[in-house]
């Protein structure tokens, strides 16, 4: 897989900052506070990567996985109903409202 980008592919000023083409600093921006360090390391690994290989690849598939996750996160109510979904369906057990979503 070849990974292109160009300058224009970034968002429009002034529109959603999440589109695709999206900046690492608005990615970043859109996670949930227990996220952002998972990011940062992601990101530190895929720059590191791309630099030594000379290849942007990984690091473009990176920023889109953190992209969608925070497309997913910036309305936090609703992600915290859908994580719990989503767990209640994998375990068969319900998720009481008020317990943390951080990984255990």
């Amino acid at each position: 897989m070849t990974a292109f980008w160009s300058f224009d592919d970034q968002p429009s000023a002034g529109g959603d900052p999440l589109l695709p083409g999206a900046t690492p600093a608005a990615i970043r921006e859109g996670l949930l506070p227990d996220d952002r360090k998972r990011f940062d390391n992601a990101y530190s690994d895929a720059l590191a990567g791309a630099r030594e290989q000379l290849d942007l690849t990984e690091l473009f598939r990176c920023l889109e996985h953190w992209r969608r996750v925070a497309l997913l996160q910036r309305d936090p109510d609703r992600f915290a109903s859908i994580a719990r979904r989503a767990a209640e369906r994998l375990t068969g057990e319900p998720v009481p409202a008020g317990e943390s979503l951080a990984r255990g």
